[in-house]
């Protein structure tokens, strides 16, 4: 049975349902004001109670003069350490250079790395490859005692390395203490490659490449290696990020393409559920049996290479658990100076978990002793190094 309905009920009707729809529209939005002006009301009072320290240290203060860049940078720092996050921090303009300078690959000075003694001296820790202080024969265990004439124990410490470190072309004046004996140096500073790859054979047939850290160019350096060893009869390959703490995405990328099958080989996963391919392989790829060294100190990039090569090319994994870091950083430069290094995202290979928090435990666990070195390149006294020339020994059995 048909019923007509007349036009005044359908008005009514439609009114009621437009006036509801008001209601509810108010109400949502009234509750969105209200969240917001909860929030600013908040931030306000945050922001009240640091208003109200600033101007009782301005007024009470013991020195008038406030270094007024000083306090700024303080502040966003101290903003960045409530994050309670290890790998996020706020960099002033020096570490900010600093750290683009570090990731390029490049260094400028003399190419040392040094050590505070409870003298006050600088104890020379390592000598880079292709440094001047290399070329001036210096040595991991010198003690710089003077820079310029003036001792290293009547100066900051901090000072007297900046003096050390310097600008590229200029000269600077040691005094080095070797076995209780003085001698002075005068040695130019320059601007030189940082090595972070180095290769030898092991065997007369395993590839031994190992990466110390993932700058800029890096992945330069590592495919020369690749290729070298290759070319020089390599049948198998021993990569080594033993101590190696990471470093650039983009550098893993360009190392991981030739070695591993085509596809997507790694993915960041941030906050508002967005998915990004990190690690991406084309179809060239190495067909050799791979192992990888790792250590408690193998970390960020040094563990997606390691588990991107077991999960892809089933290398195996010799040494101690990885230290466990799975979170991705970015750093951007700020518009009033300084930059924000911020963990942004998660990352894991597109076939295993996020190791985050938890690292990777190896397929071969191999302790070492207080006497390994393994800058040395010895499996005679790296028990480790040793472990994989016997498992590759075994493959060939």
């Amino acid at each position: 049975m048909n019923k007509k309905v007349s036009l005044g009920v359908t008005i009514s009707a439609m009114a009621v349902v437009c006036a509801l729809t008001f209601i509810v529209t108010s109400f949502l939005s009234l509750q969105r004001f209200n969240t917001k002006v909860q929030a600013v009301k908040e931030k306000a009072e945050k922001y009240s109670r640091l208003e109200a320290l600033d101007t009782y240290v301005r007024e009470n203060f013991y020195q008038e003069e406030l270094d007024e860049q000083l306090l700024m940078d303080g502040i966003l720092k101290g903003y960045v350490y409530g994050l309670d996050d290890p790998y996020s921090q706020y960099l002033t303009d020096e570490e900010y250079s600093a750290l683009q300078q570090r990731d390029s690959g490049k260094s400028i000075g003399i190419g040392v790395t040094v050590q505070r003694t409870e003298e006050g001296f600088a104890e020379i820790v390592e000598v880079a490859e292709g440094s001047p202080a290399e070329a001036s024969g210096l040595l991991a265990g010198d003690l710089i005692v003077a820079v310029e004439g003036k001792s290293f124990a009547d100066m900051e410490y901090v000072d007297a390395v900046e003096m050390v470190r310097g600008d590229p072309d200029t000269v600077v004046k040691l005094t080095v203490r070797r076995d209780g004996k003085d001698k002075d140096y005068s040695i130019t500073r320059k601007e030189f490659d940082s090595i972070t790859v180095k290769s030898q054979l092991i065997d007369g047939h395993i590839g031994y490449i190992r990466i110390l850290r993932f700058r800029e160019n890096t992945d330069e350096q590592f495919r020369e290696a690749l290729e070298d060893i290759i070319a020089n009869g390599a049948d198998a390959l021993l990569f080594d990020v033993r101590n190696n703490g990471g470093g650039l995405a983009d550098s893993l990328q360009n190392m991981l393409d030739p070695l591993l099958p085509e596809g997507v080989i790694a993915v960041a996963e941030y906050r508002s559920g967005v998915t990004e391919n990190i690690i991406v392989s084309d179809a060239e790829e190495t067909d050799l049996p791979m192992i990888v060294l790792v250590n408690e100190n193998s970390a960020s990039a040094a563990e997606l290479f390691a588990a991107s090569l077991r999960d892809f090319k089933d290398a195996k994994l010799i040494g101690k658990k990885t230290f466990g870091k799975g979170v991705m950083q970015t750093t951007r430069g700020m518009a009033d100076g300084g930059a924000l290094t911020l963990t942004v995202a998660t990352y894991r290979t597109t076939r295993s978990e996020c190791y985050h928090g938890i690292g990777l435990e190896p397929d071969q666990t191999v302790e070492t002793g207080e006497d390994t070195d393994i800058e040395a390149f010895d499996p005679e006294t790296d028990p480790q190094l040793a472990a994989a020339v016997a498992a590759f020994a075994e493959k060939k059995e």
